[in-house]
């Protein structure tokens, strides 16, 4: 999905019966824990849950195609000499329209292997980008500690 399709409240009109967008979306949900290239795509189609419309349920379509198209991507482990855990983060400062909250996106390596990721909008609103940036390092930093934990 790209970013600079702005998905928004008051594009098209609600679904009659939101409880098929729900469930597909769930389940979408679900699928993240093994295919990261579609966690910024499903982050954004969440936040529709309350009130999907049409436009709404037309990116749903659009990403379960993509997964269709894409069936055979699968994560892979592959065996490294170097054993170190590394972790990356960025932040889009207010990059929703609606409520101006920051996307928080991470991934965590360990070796050439990526263990832990994530793509969802902040919980607060920053007033600059180092707040919006300290706030996705922040959640980096706990993930990172955790995964150093296993």
């Amino acid at each position: 999905m790209a970013i600079s399709i702005g998905l928004d409240v008051t594009h098209g009109s609600p679904l009659l019966d939101a409880t098929e967008y729900r469930s597909v979306v769930g389940a979408l949900h679900y699928i993240t824990l093994t295919r990261p290239d579609i966690s910024f795509s499903i982050n954004k189609v969440c936040q529709f849950m309350k009130e999907p419309t049409n436009v709404h349920w037309t990116t749903v379509k659009r990403i379960l195609h993509y997964l269709k198209s894409t069936i055979d991507h699968v994560i892979t482990f592959r065996s490294s000499q170097e054993l170190a855990l590394e972790a990356f983060y960025d932040a889009d400062w207010a990059s929703c329209l609606v409520d101006r909250r920051s996307q928080g996106d991470f991934c965590v390596y360990f070796g050439r292997n990526m263990i832990s990721w994530s793509s969802h909008k902040q919980s607060t609103v920053s007033c600059s980008s180092t707040k919006s940036k300290y706030r996705s390092l922040a959640s980096t930093t706990v993930n990172y500690f955790c995964s150093k934990c296993y």
